[in-house]
This record gives structure tokens, C-alpha cells and sequence, in this order.
């Protein structure tokens, strides 16, 4: 039984985290969200509200490595020029207001079901801006499209947030059977996300403007894309094959970071061997 004075320190604890979490930092200090939420738990084991075993218990595994290996996949799809090229593709065919809004809101809510929604909300923000500025258009319905589709989209999957995936590391569900249970919901989702940013914004809709964008310049990597597609796609193919999410994510990973390091071999090799000649 704990005792009333422990009971509210670490009531102290947990509420002072989480006010530092929802503003992003502590003032006074340098400290980030990440570490704001590892101060929260040193200082819950300095108060005994948990030993440094449950602390070691409460770490899912499973998670962070799906987590990690996920990062990885994302980061190379970005450095690679992917979500660019894909979403500055899809914002210029977009031949009206609506069709933009749809456009930008299915594209966030499909990366997301897949990958982690807040690398998609980092990438797709500045494109969407330079193409609603572009084109003179209000940013702010599309950017809340954006913010939007990917929360929803990122429900459809267990790998979509790092809630989903310590719910799917925890209950075991497979894969397929959370995407059949949740995508259905997460469409529904994205539709009501389009219907409600186009009423409350009406008057940027409500006429069938002709839209002409030219797209924005796409720095691409081929040799780069072609892998981390490929293995992108291998890694969602073992997803549905029923391989353990964490261990598919994690040897994508490993596997594309094995791919850059020979890659850069390579190169210095090739460097040495064009200064030797010359």
C-alpha cells in the first residue's frame, strides 16, 4: 500500500512530465521531449514510485525495435528523394481546391498507415506549403489536412504510431487481422477529415478553380530509391506474410544501412582509384 505522500509526488511527477511533454520543453532548461519524459521516469524511481526492475519490465522490446527499424526505413526513403518525388507528383495533378484537399489528405493518410506518421507530417509540411503558395491558395485547411490524415491513417496499421505498435507487441494481433479491423475505419476517417475541412473552409472550395502547378524540384537518388523501395516494400510484404513486425522492420533496417555502407566502400574506393591514376 502506498502511502498518501508517495501517492502525490508521483501524481507531481506524472502531471509536471506531461506539461513539459505538451510544450516541448522546460523553461530555464535545454531540454527537448525526449528528455523531459526520461528526467519523469529517473525521477519516479528517485521518489519509489517504481523499482529500477519494473522500470526495466515497462521497456517493450518488440516496440523499439520495430521503432528503430522503421526510422531507418523512413529515413532512407527520405535522403533517397521519395516522398517528394510521390507527394510533388500528386499535389500537381491535382486539378482543383478539392481535389488538392483530397489529394494531400489520402496521400497522408496512405504513408502513414505504413510508416511512422510523424516523418510523414515533417516531409509532407514544406511541400504542401510551397505548392498552396505557389498557387495562391489558403495553406492552412490542406496543412490541417495534413496533420490530420496522418493520425487517422496512421490507425489502419500496427506499424501507422508507436501506440499501435506497443498495443500489437503486447496483444499479439496479426498484422492482418488489425489492417482488416481498423483500415475500413481509418478510410471512413479520412473521408470525414475532406467533408469537414471542406465545409468549414467553404469559401476556399466552393468554386471549381482550375489549378496549374508547376512541381516542385525533386532531388532524387536512383540507386538510393531503387533500394530503399525495394526493401520498403519487402518489409510491408512481410508485414501481411505474417513475419514479426519487429523482426521485419528491423532487418529492413539493417539491411539498407548494410546497403549504404557498401555503398560508400564504393565510392571511396572509386575516389582513391581515379586520384591514383591521375
Amino acid at each position: 500500500m502506498k502511502s498518501p505522500t508517495l501517492t502525490i509526488a508521483t501524481a507531481i511527477v506524472f502531471l509536471l512530465t506531461y506539461a513539459g511533454i505538451a510544450l516541448g520543453r522546460v523553461p530555464g532548461f535545454r531540454l527537448d521531449r525526449a528528455g523531459i519524459a526520461l528526467t519523469g521516469a529517473a525521477l519516479m524511481m528517485a521518489i519509489g514510485a517504481v523499482t529500477l526492475e519494473e522500470a526495466y519490465r515497462a521497456v517493450n522490446l518488440d516496440t523499439l525495435a520495430l521503432l528503430l527499424g522503421m526510422m531507418i526505413v523512413v529515413a532512407h526513403l527520405r535522403l533517397s528523394g521519395f516522398f517528394r518525388l510521390v507527394t510533388s507528383w500528386a499535389l500537381v495533378h491535382a486539378h482543383s481546391p478539392l481535389i488538392l484537399l483530397a489529394t494531400v489528405t489520402v496521400t497522408a493518410g496512405a504513408f502513414s498507415a505504413f510508416l511512422v506518421n510523424d516523418a510523414v507530417c515533417l516531409v509532407m509540411t514544406p511541400l504542401v506549403i510551397e505548392v498552396t503558395r505557389s498557387l495562391r491558395r489558403d495553406p492552412i485547411p490542406y496543412l490541417l489536412a495534413v496533420a490530420m490524415a496522418s493520425n487517422i491513417g496512421s490507425a489502419a496499421t500496427i506499424t501507422g504510431n508507436p501506440q499501435n505498435m506497443i498495443v500489437g507487441a503486447v496483444s499479439r494481433i496479426p498484422y492482418v487481422e488489425f489492417a482488416a479491423a481498423l483500415a475500413p475505419v481509418a478510410a471512413v476517417g479520412l473521408v470525414v477529415v475532406i467533408v469537414v475541412l471542406a465545409t468549414l473552409w467553404w469559401r476556399e472550395f466552393r468554386q471549381a478553380t482550375e489549378l496549374t502547378a508547376k512541381p516542385p524540384p525533386a532531388r532524387v537518388h536512383k540507386a538510393q530509391l531503387v533500394k530503399a523501395v525495394l526493401v520498403t516494400f519487402g518489409v510491408i510484404a512481410a508485414f501481411f506474410a505474417g513475419v514479426p513486425v519487429a523482426m521485419a522492420a528491423f532487418l529492413g533496417g539493417a539491411l539498407l544501412l548494410v546497403a549504404y555502407l557498401i555503398n560508400e566502400l564504393v565510392e571511396k574506393s572509386t575516389t582513391c582509384a581515379s586520384h591514383e591514376i591521375y
